[in-house]
């Protein structure tokens, strides 16, 4: 089915959701997922040989973290989205549609990488520092699954980025009163923000402010900060405006927008202090 971007002149003509490969159906969002993960893996890697780190270390950790990810990102998605399987539990398992929480897969990450560096007995803080120059660009890629999906978009918009999806692609619990009240009789698609794009473009950015800020780091794990406060500030705004959020259960607060206000506020916060202790502590040994 068609996607377009009709304010800005672009039509795609017949977009795929998957392919096929001597008869198995393979899915696009999961084949754009995987290249996320091989291209954060690699960007890890290098920028652990640039900073005087053993690349291999990465390599090894990357094995638990991207499948326990996978794994937390799935359950963090279904916990908050339980209605849709509490009568088919089977549907758990079936992520080829998507039902993928980062939020769920950045926790599960950061927790699997203070294991393993307790265990490797390696600094924790700059192994964080590395970890999240390939997971922000992981998710700047990945979003682009849920394009390929028709999934995860905004409310109804005619800015220069508005994007058409037709109706019959996309799920119909996704279609909000707003975006609905603006399709006429007839009409057989809607038009949405593309917040898939605006988080892409947002990680790019934060990948580009953390390559260049990490030579003028002032502490190990400064960079981790720079990520969960960085992206938590763009998902703040992106998930104001989708129409599929998650929500706090018994609430209509979306869950993802509360925690990445918690973790950019968080994140400042724990800057500014770090950087006071270090002031003071350098003018004590002035003394």
């Amino acid at each position: 089915m068609d996607i377009s971007f009709p304010n800005l002149g672009i039509y795609l003509k017949d977009v795929p959701k998957s392919f096929s490969v001597f008869g198995f159906e393979i899915a696009l969002y999961g084949v754009i997922i995987g290249i996320g993960v091989i291209s954060g893996i690699l960007i890890a890697a290098w920028q652990a040989k640039r900073s005087g780190q053993d690349p291999e270390l990465y390599w090894d950790f990357s094995i638990y973290a991207v499948i326990l990810s996978i794994i937390g990102a799935r359950i963090y998605y279904v916990i908050f989205a339980w209605d849709q399987y509490k009568d088919n539990l089977m549907k758990i398992f079936n992520i080829r549609q998507g039902g993928l929480a980062i939020y769920g897969g950045v926790i599960t990450a950061f927790l699997t990488l203070f294991v393993y560096a307790g265990i490797k007995k390696q600094n924790a803080f700059r192994m964080a520092d590395t970890g999240v120059t390939g997971l922000i660009l992981g998710q700047a890629i990945g979003r682009w699954g849920n394009f390929t999906n028709r999934e995860v978009f905004g409310e109804y918009t005619n800015n220069i980025f508005a994007m058409r999806l037709p109706v019959a692609a996309v799920r119909p619990g996704d279609i909000s009163q707003s975006i609905a009240e603006h399709m006429e009789e007839g009409m057989n698609y809607i038009q949405v923000h593309p917040t898939f794009l605006y988080e892409s473009l947002w990680n790019f950015g934060v990948l580009a402010l953390i390559l260049l800020y990490w030579k003028h780091k002032k502490f190990e794990g400064e960079i981790a900060l720079l990520y969960l406060g960085g992206y938590g500030l763009g998902r703040a705004w992106i998930e104001g405006i989708r129409t599929d959020q998650l929500f706090i259960p018994g609430s209509t607060v979306p869950v993802s927008q509360v925690l990445a206000i918690v973790l950019f506020v968080g994140a400042l916060a724990c800057d500014i202090i770090v950087r006071m202790r270090q002031r003071g502590r350098a003018g004590e040994a002035k003394k």
